[in-house]
């Protein structure tokens, strides 16, 4: 069987505009039962407003999928570059939006 490797390949296209990426400084994440919201946002010094640069919607399965993806990725990281420091917390900034809200 030749073509057993293809049958488990993706082909995902990556415009040039998304390729480019985008900076934040923020996440905030809340949820409903059926599913997540990731906004990512850039928040700069002295302005007390931040601008939602991203917003990443995705199930819930997803998002279990992402947070293990992101937690072995941070491992091999600092496996080649040495330990994470976290620094400060920034202050969480005054939303709610009926769901329990996390920040990173």
């Amino acid at each position: 069987m030749e073509n057993k490797g293809k049958d488990n390949q993706v082909n995902i296209e990556l415009s040039e505009e998304v390729s480019e990426g985008v900076y934040t400084n923020l996440a905030i994440i809340t949820h409903s039962p059926s599913e997540f919201v990731c906004d990512f946002i850039q928040m700069m010094p002295g302005v007390p407003k931040g601008k939602v640069r991203s917003r990443v919607i995705m199930t819930p399965q997803n998002a279990k999928r992402l947070m293990v993806a992101l937690k072995e990725n941070l491992q091999k990281f600092e496996e080649n570059f040495g330990s994470i420091d976290e620094g400060q917390t920034p202050p969480m900034p005054p939303m709610n939006f009926g769901t329990p809200t996390t920040q990173a």
